[in-house]
């Protein structure tokens, strides 16, 4: 099992997950975990957090109603599917709070930005349908209403462009550069570790990258065809951001304080220093991107290859202190101290 804790997600997104794992588990019966939580980009954790709900979950809360599903620690086992066939089926009654529940996040559902027009209009039939049923439950239902966060406009239109395979046009802010790009990628698929990204074929590094989509400063659908090229799903429980085996290794050395670097970045090896430091070894596709790294560990690390990559960090650091010491000064406040150059 792993070992880490499981991560918040957006809730639509574990909703989402959840459906689908219904599914994918009926279909699969004693799935084995390590390879369900593969499948989903998630952690053995998050899976299992997900297979403790879904017990609370079916046609109705009587006891042969509710999905019967747990697990031995290694396989995923499914005791009653009938549950959810044709032949389980009864009339659906609601309570008032459960109709309220249901019309308010309808109609949330019903304004986000890029639903299908198709989908809208069947929600909204169905919306009126819960609401001819509900009866006086369904006023109160009228004077609530919900936001979804800011994202939720281009979470619609990815999920929108992967379900008509079509390809995106983003404005996109990269903090590493501190710059926004404009590109075309060809959605893959949409995955939640903490925040919500967009696996994709970038257009314009030709190369499968993942973009977070809080990081969107603008997107349009477009009519071409999305055509990502055939490869392989990765394996998203450990790491978002997973280095290739082709991209350039860097070595950095940091300090005690300086050993969360180590539990941040994917890395090839942590060898310990006699001062209680480490030596780390990794690789990026982009080294230069470290250098915000090394000005950020000051005192508490270096970049020590390859040697023009550690000349340009000490470069920078030099030219922030320069920067620094240049600028009109207040009276500092108590404690206020200011950067180490880079060793």
């Amino acid at each position: 099992m792993a070992g880490k804790p499981a991560r918040p997600v957006n809730a639509i997104d574990q909703t989402r997950r959840m459906l689908s794992l219904v599914t994918y588990l009926r279909e699969r019966p004693g799935a084995r975990i390590a390879d369900v939580a593969r499948a989903f980009g998630i952690t053995e954790d998050e899976l299992v957090a997900d297979l403790d709900l879904l017990p609370m979950c079916g046609t109705s809360f009587r006891g042969g109603d509710l999905l019967d599903i747990d697990t031995d620690g290694e396989r995923i086992w499914w005791h009653n599917p009938a549950a959810l066939g044709e032949d389980a089926a009864e009339p659906l009654r609601l309570a008032a709070d459960e109709a309220t529940a249901l019309l308010v996040a309808a109609r949330a559902v019903a304004t986000l930005p890029g639903l299908r027009e198709g989908d809208r209009q069947a929600l909204l039939r169905a919306t009126a349908k819960v609401e001819t049923a509900a009866g006086e439950a369904a006023g109160a239902s009228s004077r609530l209403s919900v936001t979804f966060e800011s994202e939720g406009g281009v979470f619609a239109d990815v999920d929108r462009a992967i379900s008509e395979r079509r390809r995106l046009w983003i404005r996109y802010y990269s903090p590493a550069r501190d710059e926004v790009t404009e590109r075309e990628i060809d959605p893959i698929r949409l995955v939640s570790v903490g925040h919500t990204y967009v696996e994709a074929w970038c257009r314009r590094s030709e190369a499968r990258r993942t973009f977070r989509l809080d990081r969107v400063a603008e997107i349009r659908i477009l009519d071409e065809p999305s055509a990502p090229p055939e490869i392989e799903p990765r394996d998203l429980s450990e790491h978002l951001v997973q280095p290739a085996a082709e991209d350039p290794e860097v070595v950095v050395e940091v300090g005690p304080g300086g050993r969360w670097v180590a539990e941040y970045y994917p890395h090839d090896s942590a060898d310990e220093l006699p001062d209680g430091g480490l030596r780390i070894s990794l690789r990026t596709p982009d080294p230069a991107s470290l250098r915000r790294l090394a000005l950020r560990l000051g005192r508490d690390g270096r970049i020590v290859s390859p040697p023009e990559l550690a000349d340009s960090a000490r470069r920078a650091a030099r030219e922030a202190l320069a920067a620094y010491d240049a600028a009109p000064q207040a009276a500092p406040a108590a404690g206020a101290g200011r950067a180490e150059s880079q060793g």
